[in-house]
């Protein structure tokens, strides 16, 4: 370090004029025209000021030197490289002749936070980012459009909201790409999560465990190797025709990865020179095509949360349990991946097999999509879609993961009659019943197929064992309290007791344990996009809003019954002790009870999120996608 009390106190000023005219000094805003000197303060070439300025918005987390080494540690690898898009988007824009500014909003992780309180800020923090992300792209008042780069769980659907809410604005989507697999010696992503409760059944020791929560990630990159949330987001935001086309689950790091950054930054030009707004692209048919491909991909339950928070964003209707049962009981689950399998492939693998695009094709055959809707493209899918089928592209990737994985890339992405040989099912179920009147969801797909019928119907009746919270849940597991047969409810977990945390350390914890196929959970929670197992979620009402999941007590008998072939299900309490029932007189029993003496909002919810509670439950809740309704809340509070 130098002496710090050398200080200059006076410096040189940018050389040159600004391109301004006499018509913008008598009628432009002030702040545009201070704009253009801050942008010749920053060191932009004045005479260059004249071009089109456009906004890459992203989630870039960390400060990485020039030869990538880590000077400041993001919070995970999707936002980690992130900035690398960025700059190919900034470069191609400026070579353009275009101004590129790019502003920051980046993200938490929801790995990072499983278990913690930091699981308490989860999901409201995508409604706070989208809110932000918002208004830093209103704070360019001269963009021309914007072009937003995001990776995971809640940053990249934050994004999509922002995004979907520029209207006449062009706004293009770059997906941040997925980590790749380790090479040898290490597990995914998924998996390694679960390290803690192996060692607590002496399946792992103290080395192994050490040595595999090491080596996980594959490239410092990327979102994780499963088809979870992140991974969702990204094919979701392609299929609403918002991303460029084959640009999902693209390797982190890559050529490919670039290329994509830098054809967004084309799309985002002639989007705006043909009077493209995002309010073509995202349209209630595009909203549907992305619920579709959802399907179909066998997708995270938690973009039932998203999709209509993207829609709402837009000016949309947002989409109905009803809607979503109806697509689900109609589309196939196409694709096999981490963490459903049948084989478990990661999602690098799913982008060379053809990704978005490939699972489009099948779709269209089965006439499941709106293939005239325009993407940022400029064209419409079936356009897109005749050019991929015989593209150099298409070919040449599928022939690398042949070659190089000896993976055939028709058992990554399945006809639908392979698919049902391989025995896939559809997604997502909704099951009700005394203990969800207002309903729940369950990915009917991702139940263990060794502990379902012959005629594809999940029978499950055992005693109840109830947690207030996922702490006392997955103590009871590492203690060994949790056997073959139980159900495991966990209550006051929802948006007014939580935040409606994630409840992954327990379904994880149960997919590695050997009895864990064996064990069902019901909550009033949400579950990570890499949960596997007989989960149900999204109860309502909430325990915490006198939901009668929170008067279960331990004991109590419940059967589940999940169809998965013909997408109906039903979650009752049946029984207490030794006694049975039928559904309808455990409705009068849960009536007659009073909900539970320990349920209470944990002692450390934040009272952000106890706000984000309840703005968002006076807007649809959960099933409306949790968001801000403002004319519906105004009317309230004003009323």
């Amino acid at each position: 370090m130098g002496d710090i009390y050398q200080i200059r106190t006076r410096g040189d000023s940018p050389a040159g004029q600004l391109p301004i005219t006499e018509e913008q000094l008598r009628e432009s805003p002030s702040g545009d025209l201070f704009g253009l000197t801050q942008s010749a303060g920053m060191g932009w070439d004045p005479s260059a000021l004249r071009g089109d300025p456009y906004l890459i918005l992203n989630t870039h987390g960390g400060v990485r030197a020039d030869d990538g080494a880590p000077v400041a540690l993001g919070y995970h690898t999707g936002h980690w490289e992130i900035g690398l898009q960025v700059q190919a988007a900034a470069n191609q824009l400026k070579a353009n002749g275009k101004v590129p500014y790019a502003a920051h909003c980046s993200d938490p992780c929801d790995g990072r936070t499983q278990g913690t309180d930091g699981m308490f800020d989860s999901l409201p923090f995508r409604n706070d980012a989208a809110i932000v992300m918002r208004r830093q792209i209103r704070s360019l008042p001269t963009r021309k459009g914007v072009i937003g780069v995001a990776t995971c769980d809640k940053g990249l659907p934050a994004m999509m909201m922002a995004l979907a809410s520029s209207g006449d604005f062009p706004a293009v989507l770059v997906p941040g790409g997925v980590t790749l697999p380790p090479s040898e010696g290490g597990e995914d992503a998924g998996a390694v999560q679960t390290i803690g409760a192996r060692f607590s059944h002496g399946m792992l020791s103290l080395d192994e465990a050490a040595t595999l929560g090491c080596k996980a990630c594959g490239s410092p990159g990327g979102g994780c190797q499963f088809l979870g949330t992140a991974a969702t987001s990204q094919v979701v935001g392609e299929a609403l025709g918002l991303a460029p086309f084959h640009s999902a689950l693209a390797p982190s790091g890559s050529e490919v990865w670039l290329e994509i950054a830098t054809r967004a930054a084309g799309l985002i030009q002639d989007l705006k020179s043909n009077g493209f707004g995002v309010n073509q692209i995202i349209t209630d048919s595009a909203v549907r095509n992305a619920m579709v491909v959802h399907a179909a991909f066998g997708g995270s339950t938690n973009l039932l949360l998203h999709i209509p928070a993207i829609a709402h964003a837009a000016g949309l209707k947002r989409p109905t349990v009803s809607d979503w049962q109806e697509i689900n009981s109609v589309v196939p689950r196409l694709v096999s991946v981490l963490p459903n399998g049948p084989e478990m492939y990661p999602t690098v693998n799913v982008f060379l097999a053809g990704g978005v695009p490939e699972v489009m094709l099948h779709l269209r055959d089965l006439e499941l999509l709106d293939t005239s809707v325009i993407t940022v493209e400029g064209q419409s899918w079936d356009t897109l879609l005749d050019e991929w089928k015989e593209s150099e592209r298409r070919q040449r990737f599928r022939a690398v993961l042949q070659e190089q994985e000896g993976v055939n890339p028709d058992a990554v992405i399945m006809s639908p009659e392979r698919a049902k040989e391989r025995g896939l099912t559809s997604t997502v179920t909704f099951p009700t019943g005394n203990l969800a009147p207002e309903g729940a969801l369950i990915k009917g797909t991702a139940i263990d197929p060794t502990v379902v019928d012959d005629d594809g119907v999940y029978r499950k009746e055992g005693p109840a064992k109830v947690f207030p919270s996922e702490q006392a849940a997955m103590a009871a597991i590492k203690a060994g309290d949790i056997k073959a047969g139980d159900v495991m409810v966990l209550a006051g977990i929802g948006p007014m007791g939580t935040g409606m945390e994630e409840t992954y350390q327990v379904t994880s914890a149960l997919k590695f344990l050997p009895f864990g196929k064996h064990v069902a959970v019901i909550t009033d929670g949400r579950f990570s996009g890499v949960s596997t197992g007989a989960c149900i979620g999204h109860l309502g009402p909430e325990a915490l809003a006198g939901g009668p999941i929170g008067k279960v007590q331990d004991g109590d008998v419940i059967r589940i019954e999940i169809d998965r072939n013909n997408n109906i299900g039903t979650v009752n309490m049946v029984g207490v002790g030794e006694e049975r029932f039928d559904p309808e007189e455990g409705v009068r029993i849960l009536a007659e009870r009073s909900s539970r003496p320990d349920l209470a909002p944990h002692p450390r919810l934040p009272e952000d999120t106890k706000l984000w509670a309840a703005l968002q439950a006076q807007s649809g809740g959960t099933w409306g996608g949790c968001v801000y309704d403002v004319p519906a809340l105004t009317e309230k509070l004003m009323g």
